[in-house]
């Protein structure tokens, strides 16, 4: 018999669900202090929580049998992951459960600015009747831009294609079957501000996309356009976001989120071409029920199964299999991150090889820290060896592996491909010292790089001059060159660099040295 306790208000749907399950028993006692918990939780297999209960380091020592800390909703911000980590807990949430809750609003918002709802509201309480002053505008036939395609991206661009919009979507980590799957057609970043109707906003709050409509994408928009944030505040640059609205760049705005919450003193609640709600995202009676339902399905799952659904951590793997397999894995995220910043298109699948002395380790392990290193900067919700995959999977991305015993010139290699389309990428790293990562190989251009810091990656006709005029831009920008390496293609006539440099660039650094002759491409990868 598996025991469950809920600390935390669930809906009943959720509990009935569970009360049913054969060889499960369920306790429910919320309200508990902190000690009380430590003193009850000792016979208990899995916790089920929602935001008020805290799930310390006390907690889960005390937590003998505990095999799980199930949390119903999102955020985890409650619950001490590295310490459940260590006590071998796994830990896991519900990010989807309240998908359709947010993408309705947001549809909600795209209707009410289109028909000017608040408006007419407010002027029927004042007594007026000003039919010709609020005329609006259809959805159908107009296009609907979604930027960020994952679950809820989805579901927005369903809504939107049922209502008759043309939909076009932005996402750089999305495989293109994806989007068509949707009926969305995939463009870049500026064609899809330049073409939207309506820009409704639903990706994760990162440091590559906070600000990503700012200044430069809101005066590319029509005049007519129209902006929906109902993902995180941040994403849109304010000031910038006031400006277009109050000059008429723009036609209009809703928020649901917004860079400080609430939004007291902002200069945007004087404007009357914007409409607020208070992060009302998730806030209906259907996603409560949802994320209930959702947490206790995969709480049964893992108990009966084993099956971690939305698993945010890992227990630990025994001494044998990690001193083995750690250093590779190890390499193998670095190898990742360094994957993402050279992709210029969705990847849709990974090969990871294990070769030589490599081949030791435990395959399946290193490829899913090559995934971790992959995804862990373009998704919002963390990614680890326990998730790695299912997100891989829902971003398109398909995972293969191999080894071989056969090598030469080193005792242990690991190599990623990455494929997109009829194109590839390679890479191939080792371990120097059996711990020392190290970047021996970038399709086929062998160079030896350590995978730390920030990188640019040059890709130039091999040429004089050409790393003395990189060198020379560098040192005008005042960054510190402290290693490179250039490797030169079989034909002799194109060669890449691979530079560590002191600091991240400006933007107008990067474009000055694409602005070398023979230069062809400048990427910047931060690791």
């Amino acid at each position: 018999m598996k025991k469950i306790l809920i600390s935390d208000k669930l809906a009943d749907a959720g509990v009935n669900f569970l009360i049913e399950q054969e060889g499960i028993q369920v306790h429910i006692d919320t309200g508990m202090s902190h000690e009380q918990l430590c003193e009850t939780i000792v016979d208990y297999d899995a916790l089920l929580i929602r935001s008020d209960t805290k799930v310390t380091d006390e907690v889960l020592r005390a937590g003998k049998n505990l095999k799980l800390v199930g949390r119903a909703g999102i955020g985890v911000d409650n619950v001490d992951i590295p310490a459940a980590t260590e006590q071998g807990v796994i830990v896991m949430n519900t990010p989807d459960a309240n998908a359709t809750t947010t993408a309705e609003l947001a549809i909600a918002h795209m209707f009410s600015l289109s028909r000017n709802l608040p408006k007419a509201d407010k002027s029927i309480r004042e007594g007026k009747w000003e039919r010709s002053t609020l005329v609006g505008s259809e959805v159908s036939h107009k296009t609907l831009a979604i930027l960020g395609f994952g679950t809820i991206g989805r579901i927005v661009a369903q809504r939107g294609a049922g209502l008759n919009m043309r939909v076009i979507a932005y996402d750089p980590f999305v495989a293109p079957d994806i989007f068509a799957d949707c009926g969305a057609e995939s463009v870049g970043l500026e064609e899809l501000v330049q073409q939207a109707d309506y820009l409704t906003l639903h990706c994760p709050l990162l440091e590559k996309t906070r600000g990503v409509i700012g200044r430069k994408q809101l005066t590319m928009m029509k005049k007519s356009a129209m902006i929906i944030n109902c993902a995180r505040g941040g994403l849109i640059d304010e000031s910038a976001l006031y400006d277009a609205l109050k000059n008429g760049d723009i036609a209009g705005a809703a928020l649901d989120v917004y860079e400080h919450e609430p939004p007291k003193d902002s200069p945007l609640l004087a404007l009357d071409n914007i409409v607020f709600t208070p992060h009302l995202g998730a806030s209906t009676r259907e996603a409560q029920v949802a994320v209930s339902v959702e947490i206790a399905r995969q709480a049964v799952t893992f108990l009966k199964t084993g099956e971690a659904i939305n698993a945010l951590n890992l227990p630990r793997l025994s001494a044998e299999k990690l001193r083995k397999s750690q250093p590779f894995m190890g390499l193998a995220t670095r190898l990742g991150k360094v994957l993402a910043g050279l992709a210029t298109k969705p990847i849709e699948g990974i090969k990871v090889s294990l070769l030589g002395k490599a081949t030791e380790a435990e395959a399946r392990s290193v490829s899913v820290a090559a995934l971790v290193g992959l995804l862990e900067s373009h998704v919002s919700t963390p990614v680890n060896s326990v998730n790695a995959e299912n997100i891989a999977k829902r971003q398109g991305i398909t995972l293969t592996e191999s080894k071989t015993e056969k090598i030469s010139g080193y005792l242990a290699l690991v190599k990623l491909t990455a494929f997109y389309g009829d194109e590839e990428i390679s890479l191939v790293g080792t371990l120097l010292g059996d711990k020392h990562p190290r970047l021996v190989n970038i399709n086929e251009y062998e160079i030896e790089v350590i995978p730390e810091g920030v990188l640019l990656v040059t890709q130039h006709a091999d040429k004089p001059g050409v790393i003395a005029a990189i060198s020379t831009v560098l040192g005008k920008a005042n960054v510190n060159i402290s290693r490179m390496q250039v490797g030169v293609a079989e034909d002799g006539q194109n060669a890449m660099a691979v530079i560590s440099v002191s600091e991240k660039l400006d933007e107008s650094v990067l474009q000055e040295l694409c602005q070398v002759g023979a230069v062809k491409a400048v990427i910047q990868i931060e690791l």
